[in-house]
C-alpha cells in the first residue's frame, strides 16, 4: 500500500476507484465500502484509493473537542487500510483554509483533476466539503459530467443495529465492549507505552503494566475491569485491565492516613496528602507473564467488561476482589473456547 501525504506529488493511478472519509475505527460499514471498491477495481482493472484527512476536522475547527474521542489512531487506521486491501491512501492536511473549500470545488480540484477517478464509492450517509453539503447526489451529477461512475453502499446492520463510528463510541462509553466489537468486526484495542506506576499492584500479587496512550483523544472504555488479550514477543497472553482512577488507593491517600513513597503505599505519619491524585487511564495485569515491560509498546484488546470500577474499604478488600476478577476473566476465556 502506498501512502501519499502530498497530493501534489501523486502520480497517475490507472482507473482509480476512490472513496473519501475519516474512517474512524475502520468498522464493518467501512469494510463494506472497501469490499465494493475492490470488486469495482477488478471490473475496471484499476486500483483502489482512499482519500482521508489529518488532523481530524473537529480538531482544527475546534468543534466539540472536549468530547472528541477516536476509536483508533492515524497509524492504526493506516494498518487497517492495508489489511483490508487498499492500494493507495492519500492524506490531505486539514487546515482552516482547506475547510472553507466548497464541496464541488473540492471534488473537481482534488479528486477529478488530480486522481481522475473511474469510480467513486461512498457510504449510504456520506457528506463532505464545506458545511458537509456534498452528498451522493452531487457526486452522481458530477460523475455524469466528468465521466466517472458512482456507487453507494447500503448501511450495514448487526442485530438490527446500523453500523457507525458514533454507535461504536457510544457502546464503548457505556461499557458495552461486546457490541462495539461486533460493529467493528474485530476486537477494540488501545496501544501505548508501558510506563512506571506506583507498583502497588505488585504488592497485592497483581503486577500491572501502566499504559501511556499516544494522545488525549484516544477513546477509553467506560471505567471498570475488562477481560483482555495482549501480545508480548509474539506470544498472546490472557489479561485483565482496569480503566479509571483506582479509587480505593486514591481514597486511602486522600484520607491522610497513607502516603506513596518509593512506589509503596505506607502509613502517613505527618501531613495529609489530600490533593494527591492517581490519574491512571489503563493498567493491565497479564496472566502467566514474568518480565520487564517498561518502555515497551503493548497492544491490548478489550473483549468483555467484567464489572464497574468501585471503591473498597482497604487493600485486603481490593485484593479479594481482584482475585474474583481474575477467576471471572479466566472463566470468560474458557467459555470462549467452547
Amino acid at each position: 500500500m502506498k501512502v501519499i501525504r502530498n497530493i501534489a506529488l501523486l502520480r497517475d493511478i490507472p482507473h482509480a476507484v476512490v472513496t473519501i472519509g475519516t474512517f474512524d475505527g475502520v468498522h464493518l460499514g467501512h469494510q463494506a465500502i472497501f469490499k465494493e471498491m475492490k470488486k469495482m477495481a477488478q471490473e475496471v482493472r484499476g486500483e483502489t484509493v482512499v482519500v482521508t484527512f489529518h488532523p481530524h476536522p473537529r480538531q482544527v475547527l475546534q468543534i466539540g473537542t472536549e468530547t472528541l474521542r477516536f476509536i483508533c489512531t492515524q497509524e492504526e487506521k493506516l494498518k487497517k487500510f492495508e489489511e483490508f486491501g487498499i492500494d493507495h491512501v492519500v492524506i490531505i492536511p486539514f487546515t482552516k483554509e482547506f475547510a472553507s473549500t466548497p464541496s464541488e470545488v473540492f471534488i473537481k480540484e482534488y479528486i477529478i483533476d488530480r486522481i481522475h477517478p473511474s469510480v467513486m464509492v461512498v457510504g449510504y450517509d456520506h457528506h463532505f466539503g464545506k458545511n458537509r453539503i456534498g452528498d451522493f447526489e452531487m457526486l452522481n451529477r458530477l460523475g455524469g459530467q466528468f465521466g466517472f461512475k458512482t456507487v453507494q453502499v447500503e448501511a450495514q446492520y448487526i442485530n438490527n443495529v446500523s453500523v457507525s463510528s458514533t454507535k461504536i463510541r457510544n457502546a464503548l462509553a457505556t461499557g458495552n465492549v461486546a457490541l462495539a466489537n461486533q460493529l467493528l468486526g474485530y476486537p477494540y484495542s488501545v496501544t501505548g507505552e508501558v510506563v512506571n506506576g506506583n507498583k502497588i499492584g505488585r504488592t497485592l500479587g497483581f503486577p500491572t503494566a501502566n499504559l501511556d496512550l499516544p494522545n488525549e483523544y484516544i477513546m477509553i472504555g467506560n471505567p471498570g475491569v475488562y477481560a483482555c488479550r495482549t501480545e508480548v514477543d509474539g506470544k498472546v497472553y490472557q489479561a485483565m485491565a482496569n480503566t479509571g482512577m483506582r479509587p480505593t488507593i486514591q481514597n486511602l491517600v486522600e484520607s491522610g492516613k497513607w502516603k506513596v513513597e518509593s512506589g509503596k503505599l505506607l502509613p502517613q505519619a505527618n501531613s495529609p496528602l489530600s490533593t494527591f491524585n492517581f490519574p491512571l487511564k489503563i493498567e493491565v495485569n497479564i496472566f502467566d507473564f514474568e518480565g520487564d515491560l517498561y518502555g515497551r509498546t503493548l497492544k491490548v484488546e478489550f473483549l468483555e467488561r467484567i464489572r464497574d470500577e468501585v471503591k473498597f474499604n482497604g487493600l485486603e478488600a481490593l485484593k479479594a476482589q481482584l482475585e474474583r476478577d481474575r477467576e471471572q476473566v479466566k472463566d470468560y476465556f474458557l467459555r470462549s473456547q467452547m
